[in-house]
């Protein structure tokens, strides 16, 4: 399975301090995205689910995990690997929250299995409101598990949209939902400091 990172803990894409998996590969190629690093499919990222699943497991034997949020790329552009990952993860936690570019009616049932959340709709720049787990306005909060209606009804009403920081070696990754101006302003910043020339990042 083509997955870019896994993280934790991740608390601003869903309640509680989660796992989040980032996977490869996207058809939507939506303006404006994100992660447009992770529209292609990256061979060097290619991994069995067995070793991924081992990396989750040491993640939750030594920690508190209350959920997992799937995103990427789009997850269901590798549905039977997004399948047979689901069903693994659910025997950690049945709190899965998962990022579609898709419609739900789009997808049939039997794709939305072991899916407790569903966050569906392409991402649209102009419709970015700064909504709560949602990039963009039309996009649609399914919960599809009755048991977690409460808890997101509560995350939801509490809850604003805001972003986490994480150090990946000399880089950071920023993880929440983003404003639609959000790397160019990074990078006025970054230059103003002195830290990039010409959109490329000094040495040291």
């Amino acid at each position: 399975m083509y997955i870019a990172r896994v993280l934790y803990p991740v608390e601003v894409l869903g309640p509680g301090m989660r796992i989040c998996i980032w996977t490869c590969g996207c058809p939507h190629k939506c303006e404006g995205c994100a992660n447009p690093e992770l529209w292609e499919v990256d061979e060097s990222r290619n991994i069995k689910i067995p070793v991924l699943l081992d990396l989750i497991q040491r993640i939750v034997s030594d920690n508190q995990v209350n959920g997992f949020t799937i995103t990427g790329g789009e997850p269901f552009f590798q549905k039977e690997e997004l399948k047979a990952l689901l069903a693994s993860l659910s025997d950690w936690s049945e709190d899965i929250l998962v990022y579609t570019g898709y419609y739900k009616e789009q997808l049939r049932d039997l794709d939305l299995e072991y899916i407790s959340v569903l966050i569906d709709g392409p991402y649209i720049k102009e419709k970015n409101n700064g909504l709560t787990l949602r990039g963009s306005s039309n996009q649609r909060i399914h919960i599809l598990d009755e048991r977690y209606k409460e808890l997101y009804a509560s995350y939801l009403s509490k809850e604003h949209s805001r972003l986490q920081n994480f150090l990946d070696g000399t880089s950071v990754i920023s993880v929440g939902i983003h404003q639609p101006d959000f790397a160019e302003t990074i990078g006025q910043r970054m230059e103003k400091r002195g830290l990039i020339e010409g959109g490329t990042q000094k040495d040291g």
